[in-house]
């Protein structure tokens, strides 16, 4: 597979972080931490990986040491949001590869990787559209495509819950590189990784992949990782 991965690990997680004192990532899932399962599943696909650092990102190169991991650091982590963090791995974006986009924080296994890895359109995102109603950030779509985004879209606006996961064909990286840089130059540093992609939608078509029915789980706050913990207990994981 000729692909790449990026990993957004800076954020401080303050719904969560408050409770741990170290990033999300790192939550021990049964069989070490969240970011340790994510990289063996996406090594193990022969998928490059990198991850960008912040808050306390010397714990999350300590724990991935043994990897073939590249780094990247945003040190301005506590005033910027994801998007200053792709900002400083932005070198990554033109080596010519398709790119996975990653919350570090989301838990996901090889039947949601699979997905991304078969998908063949220019630019996709994962929803989920049996959490419409319960979720933390949502889409409205039209024939797969975004329409609409965002935490306070309508209970009646929504189709899905954002899961946390894109795919981007190489051949349009060079676009997103360049919206990527339009933003932070414009200033707009709070936005997140995700809106290269949104800004994009009244130009192309940015589909969504529902995957409703596998099980994922983003963790915001202490019962999303208890969530995690039981489904593991439940289902042993195979990395």
């Amino acid at each position: 597979t000729c692909m790449k991965a990026i990993l957004m690990a800076a954020g401080m997680g303050t719904r969560i972080s408050t409770k741990t004192n170290e990033p999300k990532s790192l939550l021990n899932i049964g069989n070490g931490p969240l970011i340790k399962h994510t990289v063996e599943l996406l090594l193990k696909n022969h998928i490059d990986v990198v991850i960008c650092l912040g808050f306390k990102g010397y714990l999350i190169k300590e724990a991935l040491k043994d990897y073939p991991v590249t780094f990247y650091e945003n040190p301005f982590y506590k005033v910027t949001n994801s998007i200053a963090s792709l900002w400083f791995a932005r070198e990554e974006l033109l080596k010519g590869e398709d790119l996975i986009l990653a919350n570090a924080d989301v838990f996901w296994q090889q039947d949601i990787l699979d997905i991304l890895i078969q998908e063949t359109r220019d630019v996709v995102l994962l929803a989920d559209s049996s959490r419409k109603l319960s979720g933390d950030y949502f889409f409205r779509c039209e024939n797969e495509c975004l329409q609409a985004y965002g935490k306070e879209l309508h209970e009646d606006e929504r189709d899905s819950e954002y899961v946390g996961l894109a795919k981007v064909r190489k051949e349009l990286l060079p676009v997103v590189n360049e919206r990527l840089k339009k933003l932070v130059h414009d200033g707009d540093y709070q936005l997140w990784w995700e809106n290269t992609l949104y800004s994009m939608i009244c130009e192309r078509d940015i589909y969504v992949q529902d995957i409703a029915g596998h099980y994922w789980s983003e963790i915001d706050v202490l019962q999303d990782y208890e969530s995690i913990l039981s489904y593991v207990k439940k289902h042993p994981l195979d990395i």
